[in-house]
């Protein structure tokens, strides 16, 4: 397991290029049957990304349990949010299994024991995207497609930021411990997510990016609102975003993104705005 330890903006003000991908740039997720995982002391988050192709594999393939979370399994005090970006899979969660196509999600609460990733077609593997985030009470493991999310359109195709945000884990949805997640589609022709910028004091945010199109990359704005930074992002990268961080990008071409959240709240619009002149 990677580990990411918290960084704070004064640093960040003199990192490198190398200095700024490493601290918070996440590659590499999908391996053929492997569980890759990156735990940020941010907020104690981690994210993982499982590709099964000739194996069934369970969520802590690889992974010491107690030596990174002192409990004697992955979920006994964490809740977790799944993403499938890749062809048709299953998850086993103890007794019940859930089938998930592309952009299905699904909830697996606190106090799941047993987690494995499955792929229908090797040929044309899942790719389950999961971020899990420290829970002090159980709520109920539920699967949610495309069409069950909660639909907040917004922006507008003048201004390059026509979207649509797919609430998935969140309040208005389900109920959670503190976990929220959800999917955001630009339109074509449109490049700008998250613009006006924002923090958010209160809770830390994890992106990762895909439906990049070939030969595409999406220029990921983070630091302070005066102190702004960028990482190029390629297909599949995720993006660690302490609360201090603004969290925007402009690809070259439209793109989809997760947005997963940890804090103290899950107000979705508790958020310190940034108008745009005031950037630096």
């Amino acid at each position: 397991m990677d580990i990411r330890y918290s960084t704070g903006p004064n640093d960040v003000k003199r990192y490198t290029t190398e200095e700024l991908r490493k601290e918070f740039l996440i590659t590499g997720l999908y391996q053929p049957d492997t569980v890759q995982a990156t735990y940020s002391h941010v907020d104690r988050m981690v994210v993982l990304g499982i590709m099964p192709v000739k194996e069934v594999l369970p969520i802590d393939k690889g992974i010491d349990v107690w030596a990174n979370f002192g409990t004697g399994y992955f979920l006994e005090r964490r809740e977790a949010g799944v993403f499938n970006l890749g062809g048709p899979g299953f998850i086993q969660a103890d007794e019940e299994r859930f089938e998930l196509g592309f952009e299905d999600c699904l909830y697996i609460t606190k106090g799941t024991k047993q987690v494995c990733f499955g792929s229908t077609d090797p040929e044309n593997p899942a790719r389950f995207y999961l971020v899990s985030a420290p829970a002090h009470k159980a709520c109920k493991t539920t699967f949610l497609s495309f069409a069950d999310a909660n639909k907040r359109p917004c922006g507008d195709a003048s201004t390059s930021n026509k979207r649509v945000i797919n609430q998935f884990i969140h309040p208005d949805v389900l109920e959670t411990c503190q976990l929220s997640m959800g999917l955001t589609q630009l339109s074509e022709g449109s490049v700008w997510n998250t613009m006006p910028a924002h923090t958010h004091e209160r809770r830390m945010e994890v992106y990762t990016y895909f439906n990049i199109p070939e030969g595409n990359v999406v220029f990921h704005m983070m630091g302070q609102p005066q102190e702004t930074r960028h990482i190029v992002m390629q297909n599949y990268d995720a993006v660690i975003s302490p609360s201090w961080s603004i969290h925007a990008g402009a690809g070259t071409a439209a793109y989809t993104f997760i947005w997963a959240m940890g804090g103290e709240n899950q107000a979705f619009d508790d958020m310190d705005n940034i108008a745009v002149p005031d950037l630096r």
